[in-house]
């Protein structure tokens, strides 16, 4: 594990910006060309290949620009102590996003820019009705909701299958390869980084279609850094990159929850609902903070240095 004292290896975190960002790029092309965007039909497979790209620059550059001798653990798919060490942290990934988003909408509710129906799902069933062409609802609205919830806690484990592609390489290469500008340096650099690479979906109205293009990349790496900051706890403190890669997973899935509780007549907009909006930067600066004054934040990383022989520590001057 990268320690302060280390210097960034410049050449590996070059390459691998240059190879996450050039083909998730170049994916997106047709959604231009064929002038359809967001809508074409394979546009959900465009979004998932894109995700895989960071994965795919982490090998990379760790195999073959900037070799490491044990692969797997440089990136964070093994650990020291193995599932002992994280699995502890994977209740916190799992419950931790859907928490997360619920105080969210509650924020919102509260600062007056979210219309909620928290007991009738008027939203919800409007929105069914709108997906049969106004024919009247199969379930009531209380049955659609309790399934649309479960859901949320079930599918975020096979969101967690592309999440992981971003994971490994956003937090599993790049979080740690930046550690020796600081963990607050690691984790702000890698937010940009982050949010950036979502630019060719952004233009295309993704995650913030009301805003202006500007506003809306803004946005983006305003999220990215924040929640990049909690997923960068997760993976240092775990010392693995699953527990990030389940906790992005739920993260995908929670974010239905909006329109779960939304009222009737009023669409949800990212830009100010749930944790893509300004009102759920609340809750991530909140979080941030508590890790912060119980003093889990930054972690505490191990010293180790390795000497001239494997196994050998060399040891400090200072």
């Amino acid at each position: 594990m990268s320690t302060d004292s280390e210097r960034v290896d410049v050449r590996g975190v070059v390459s691998f910006v240059a190879i996450a960002y050039a083909p998730a790029w170049l994916l997106t092309l047709p959604l231009w060309l064929t002038g359809e965007g967001l809508s074409w039909a394979w546009s959900p497979l465009v979004l998932v290949l894109m995700m895989f790209m960071p994965a795919t620059a982490a090998f990379v550059v760790n195999k073959w620009i900037s070799p490491q001798p044990k692969l797997l653990r440089s990136i964070g798919i093994t650990n020291p102590g193995g599932i002992k060490k994280w699995w502890s942290y994977v209740l916190i990934a799992w419950l931790g996003p859907p928490l997360a988003v619920t105080i969210a909408l509650l924020s919102a509710y509260l600062l007056g820019v979210y219309q909620a129906d928290w007991t009738g799902f008027s939203g919800l069933a409007e929105q069914s009705r709108t997906a049969v062409e106004g024919s009247p609802p199969q379930t009531s609205p209380g049955t659609l909701a309790l399934t649309q919830i479960a859901q949320v806690f079930a599918l975020g484990w096979l969101q967690t299958i592309p999440a992981f592609g971003e994971e490994l390489g956003w937090r599993g290469y790049l979080t740690q390869a930046l550690l020796p500008l600081g963990q607050p340096g690691a984790f702000l650099t890698t937010g940009v980084l982050w949010g950036l690479w979502h630019a060719p979906v952004l233009i295309l109205g993704y995650n913030y279609p009301t805003v202006p293009i500007v506003v809306a990349l803004i946005m983006m790496v305003c999220f990215c850094t924040l929640v990049g900051t909690l997923l960068g706890w997760l993976r240092l403190v775990s010392g693995s990159v699953w527990p990030p890669a389940i906790a992005h997973g739920f993260l995908n899935t929670a974010g239905g929850l909006a329109t779960i509780f939304s009222m009737a007549g009023h669409p949800v907009d990212n830009a100010s609902v749930g944790l893509l909006g300004w009102t759920g930067w609340i809750v991530l600066a909140l979080l941030i903070l508590i890790l912060v004054m119980i003093g889990k934040l930054p972690v505490r990383l191990p010293a180790e240095k390795v000497g001239i022989s494997r196994g050998v520590n060399r040891r400090s001057r200072r």
